[in-house]
Order: C-alpha cells, then structure tokens, then sequence
C-alpha cells in the first residue's frame, strides 16, 4: 500500500473549481493575459491573434464567444484540465499544458453546434493587446 502525506497531495486534483478570473492556478501561474497567436483553429488559413485577458479562457477557444461555464477538474505539473457547458452551443473538455510562460498546447474536444470537435492548438504570447482609442467625431 503507498501512502502520501497530506501536502504531496494538493495541487495535484481540485475538485470541480469553478474557472473565473480570481481563479488561481498554479500551473498557469507564469503565464500572462496579452496578445496571443493562435494556431491550428479548424478553417483558419492564418493564426488567430487574441487578446486575451485571463489565460485560464483559452481552454474554451471553441466556444469564445458563447457565455459559458466552467470547472477545473485538474492542475499538476504542466497541465490544467478543464470542463465546460454552454448549454445549446455546446460543451467542451481541454488539457493546457504549459511549455513555457509564452507557449501553451491546448486539446480540446467537444460538441459545438451540434457537431463534435476535436483538435490541438498551438498558443503563444507575441505582446501586449492595442489600446483602442475611441473615434473622433468628423
């Protein structure tokens, strides 16, 4: 029988944590909200440039722009594991693993639209998001 002590244990399953900004994961701790280029987005010729203002969100890059909820299932070492529902669009379940601050690999699969997903992204910060400035009226 193999025994760990109580603090070899944490950090390695959090149960169903609900993923919101205040949301602290050791994993993704080095990482940093900014401009992030995205590859490999089913039909995308180009990478994605995104800014993104809490890292955590990206594991539910299919579903963006849907409101959603979502849940840590999981974060050791290099990965997060990451559940989430967006009742008619769709739901997902993604792994981030963290290659370095500015490199993440991110699979993720699910239903959207109706349809199954599954694929890997590759996600890297290149800078800071652009300040938009609001137009002057002509």
């Amino acid at each position: 029988m193999v025994r760990r002590s109580l603090p070899s244990c944490i950090g390695v399953m959090v149960a169903a944590l609900p993923l919101t900004a205040a949301t602290k994961l050791p994993t993704l701790a080095e990482t940093q909200p900014g401009l992030w280029e995205i590859t490999g987005a089913p039909g995308a010729r180009a990478p994605i440039r995104q800014c993104v203002g809490f890292v955590p969100m990206l594991a539910r890059f299919e579903h963006r722009s849907k409101s959603c909820t979502a849940k840590v299932l999981k974060s050791a070492g290099s990965l997060t594991s990451v559940e989430y529902n967006c009742g008619a669009a769709g739901f997902g379940h993604s792994e981030l693993e963290v290659i370095t601050p500015r490199s993440l690999r991110i699979s993720t699969q699910g239903i959207s639209g109706g349809l199954p997903f599954n694929y890997v992204l590759q996600a890297r910060r290149v800078g800071e998001c652009q300040k938009t400035t609001s137009a002057e009226p002509h």
